[in-house]
């Protein structure tokens, strides 16, 4: 997806012409395009502005790629024509789980980016667990890219997986990190995939090490097993189709316990440390108290740390859960309504840094929706399709800006995964674009056309929403139409160099 920059700045030239071009692209019968769809040359960029105008004004979000960032005409601007948010270049989702080879039936390739074009979204960073085998290596990373091979709709990079196998041995990191993953991810915890075991802060550490050379990040899911339990934990007595019962199977010490673990590893990231140079991402906080303020803390002191949440986190809390749904079990837990708000809060502030999906689907039977059980069922939101319609919706009331939507879904999350120059606005107009209405309303029910592979275990289903997604552009492609996607994929691997 497209994003917006520092206040202020406005899109080039080229970057407005083709976004607008965009605007009336998507009323164009898609029945007419074909897989790779270049943007038309556009000389009468004033006509364009007023058709835009005309037309509703959808919102467009637009991607100037390598090298546009230049000046806007101040003459327009005097001319009183509209002014769009300037993006930095990259866009799209940064965490998303697509588990192709080895678990398909999950969601694939063609799915997942299909749904993620529906959603708005023009590039995804695919997680290295969840397909078997798990990327952990530069030989099963070239099976993802193999699997991957003519599926893609959208742009994909790749996360690599930092496990004890691979931490304590710099060539193999290396060699994973030549091949072209963007960057490494772990657990501190057990990620319930056998082939992905966890890591402690001394595989981090040494990781680190090595990420600073290449300056790439490390993602941490940063739940820990407290060493001490606290005495109101779970037991044997508790219903498991209770979501207080979940909610107690995994407190926010978890989450306390591995950000006090990391401590020493952000240190090592400050100017003069022994790992400068790398970045620590803690991917989905979900606890807005002691685990937040740690992490405020470390970044106050130097330490290269960023932050993100989930719009499962901003849009639901755990009152409104009701028991025996486990579509909305995750790791970390959607907490209370009081933590919701503080999440928003923290947001707002900058102290959360970014957004992201946690798109992690399964086959619906691991889910165990008809038990309800919280504790044997399947961890994961599927979402890849809703999260910008989700976070405009409920985001509203908070106050936010579109440029602040592009901000946390696009230009943060593309600078982290270093596609900050990713694509270009050249004599061909090849941009990413996204166009959509952002006060239009649809209700998620089994008449939306839902791309993900498995429409039933969305926990957004029977939601009302704003924020209706016309068309996707990628690379200067119309990729998504009309509720419509391109019989071809157009989509590209994207590998760090």
């Amino acid at each position: 997806m497209a994003m917006a920059a520092a206040k202020g700045r406005v899109l080039p030239l080229l970057a407005v012409a083709a976004a607008l071009a965009a605007a009336l692209l998507y009323r164009a019968p898609f029945s007419k395009v074909s897989g790779r769809f270049p943007f038309p040359r556009y000389s009468n960029l004033r006509s364009l502005l007023s058709y835009e105008k005309a037309e509703e004004n959808p919102f467009v979000f637009a991607e100037p790629g390598r090298g546009g960032e230049g000046r806007a005409d101040q003459r327009d601007r005097r001319r009183g024509l509209p002014e769009l948010p300037a993006p930095a270049t990259g866009g799209g989702l940064r965490h998303a789980h697509l588990d192709e080879p080895g678990r398909a039936e999950w969601e694939g390739f063609s799915t997942g980016t299909r749904a993620a074009a529906a959603g708005g979204i023009t590039t995804l960073v695919d997680m290295p667990l969840n397909s078997y085998p798990s990327t952990v290596s530069e030989e099963t990373l070239k099976l993802k890219l193999d699997a991957a091979k003519d599926k893609l709709h959208v742009d994909v990079g790749f996360w690599g997986g930092l496990v004890p196998e691979n931490a304590l041995n710099p060539s193999a990191l290396e060699s994973l990190l030549n091949a072209g993953v963007l960057g490494l991810k772990s657990f501190m915890c057990p990620s319930g995939i056998n082939d992905f075991p966890m890591t402690n802060s001394t595989h981090i550490e040494e990781g680190l090490v090595t990420l600073a050379k290449y300056k790439r990040p490390l993602l941490i899911h940063a739940e820990r097993i407290p060493d001490v339990q606290n005495e109101d934990g779970i037991d044997g007595e508790l219903d498991p189709k209770a979501y207080t019962t979940y909610l107690k199977s995994r407190p926010p010490a978890w989450e306390e316990a591995a950000i006090k673990d990391l401590q020493h590893a952000m240190k090592d990231t400050e100017i003069g440390g022994r790992s400068e140079g790398a970045h620590i991402h803690i991917v989905h906080l979900s606890d807005a108290k002691t685990s937040l303020g740690l992490l405020k803390d470390a970044k106050q002191n130097g330490a290269r740390v960023s932050v993100e949440t989930c719009p499962h986190y901003l849009a639901f809390s755990a009152e409104e859960v009701p028991d025996g749904d486990t579509r909305f079990k995750c790791a970390p837990p959607i907490r209370d309504s009081t933590n919701r708000d503080n999440l928003w809060e923290a947001l707002l502030d900058g102290h959360i840094d970014m957004l992201s999906s946690d798109h992690s689907p399964s086959a619906p039977d691991l889910k165990l929706m008809e038990e309800g059980n919280f504790l044997r069922a399947w961890g994961g939101i599927s979402s890849l399709q809703f999260v910008l319609p989700v976070t405009w919706s409920h985001g509203k009331k908070y106050g936010i800006s579109l440029n602040q939507l592009a901000s946390w879904w696009s230009e943060r999350p593309a600078m982290l995964a270093g596609l900050k120059k990713k694509g270009a606005v050249l004599p061909g107009y090849r941009a990413d674009i996204v166009v959509w209405k952002p006060e239009a309303q649809f209700h998620l029910d089994d008449s939306h056309p839902v791309y993900h592979k498995h429409r039933n275990i969305s926990a957004y289903l029977g939601k009302q929403l704003s924020g209706k997604i016309l068309s996707t552009f990628v690379g200067g492609n119309l990729v998504f139409a009309e509720d419509k996607h391109a019989k071809a994929a157009c989509g590209a691997p994207i590998l760090a160099k």
